[in-house]
């Protein structure tokens, strides 16, 4: 499901990314990339033929070793913004699944560091996590 038109013609497609919200005490998992300094929900570009809880799943493990079965991730929204780090115009249309466990998320070799964030972090965010943020603040999920 779409929150926005496709791309023009001759336009740079959107970035296809799947992303896990993982909520706990009322804050969601973060994580920050090694060489980077901003906060990111876990997830990354869907792979060729693969489905979006896919996805969200395979990164889920990738960066945060905690394992989610893609059929019981819940599809929250899409958010459709400005990719960071892109040229104007690229957006990313990032698909958000809500997911549970009792694993403790880890940081793997390609996350330094994982953050239990709240709305007030959206300046640690790139527009796509701040857009998640207020989204899940506003539906009383985070303070």
């Amino acid at each position: 499901m779409s929150d926005a038109p496709a791309a023009p013609a001759g336009a740079h497609p959107d970035i296809l990314v799947a992303a896990v919200a993982l909520i706990r005490d009322r804050r969601v998992l973060m994580v920050t990339a090694r060489g980077r300094d901003v906060w990111f929900m876990p997830g990354g570009k869907i792979d060729p033929g693969e489905g979006e809880a896919e996805a969200a799943a395979r990164e889920a493990w990738e960066e945060v070793t905690v394992r989610l079965d893609p059929a019981e991730l819940d599809l929250l929204f899409t958010v459709l913004i400005q990719a960071h780090g892109e040229p104007d115009g690229r957006l990313v249309r990032m698909s958000v699944f809500g997911a549970q466990t009792t694993d403790e998320p880890a940081a793997s070799a390609e996350v330094s560091a994982v953050h239990w964030a709240t709305s007030a972090d959206h300046q640690r965010c790139p527009p796509a996590g701040v857009e998640v943020l207020r989204r899940l603040h506003a539906a009383d999920l985070i303070d």
